[in-house]
């Protein structure tokens, strides 16, 4: 198998990979707060406290991943185009 081919399969391998993670689940954790919702931080102990929320996922812990994100977005422009 030249080195060409076998380079375009494995990419469409990875790619149909990360199309059924997005679609089974949507949802990954926030990289910011590591899916916690919150920072921590410590007092003057050293004891961990509960921080402030999280900004970016608003509190929630998860984020939607950008290939779910592409995709309703694709399905958001098609509805609106098709509707007659």
């Amino acid at each position: 198998m030249p080195p060409a081919l076998l380079a375009i399969a494995l990419l469409l391998g990875i790619t149909f990979c990360y199309a059924a993670v997005c679609a089974g689940s949507p949802f990954g954790n926030c990289r910011k707060c590591r899916g916690m919702g919150h920072a921590l931080k410590t007092d003057r102990k050293g004891r961990l406290q509960r921080g402030k929320d999280c900004r970016r996922c608003k509190a929630t812990g998860k984020r939607i991943r950008a290939g779910r994100w592409l995709y309703n977005r694709w399905a958001r422009i098609y509805r609106a185009g098709s509707a007659d």
